[in-house]
């Protein structure tokens, strides 16, 4: 297993078990998964015909048993990207079984 210590004080993407993408810099994390993130927006994607948006939140802490997956942002190519215009359909939420 990977430490997230590698990603520290870097953009990151979360993916929360509900569906939720949260963008910002990951300043502290734990074995638990528990992470802070700070500057962080809410990427909120919308289907075709309705506007997506970026919802800024500041410092956040994510539970570690509410992240699905980790990711660094490519901060050159993700500046290029108007979230506004990016459309999709809700990924819904995840089970632990």
């Amino acid at each position: 297993m990977v430490s997230l210590t590698i990603f520290l004080e870097k953009k990151v993407s979360v993916m929360t078990n509900d569906g939720r993408i949260l963008v910002g810099k990951l300043v502290a994390c734990d074995g638990s998964m528990n992470l802070v993130l700070q500057d962080t927006v809410e990427r909120v994607i919308r289907p075709q015909g309705e506007e997506s948006s970026e919802v800024p939140i500041g410092v956040y802490i994510v539970r570690g048993d509410t992240v699905v997956l980790v990711g660094k942002v490519d901060e050159e190519l993700d500046a290029q990207i108007d979230w506004t215009k990016v459309h999709g359909e809700a990924i819904g939420g995840t089970y632990h079984v």
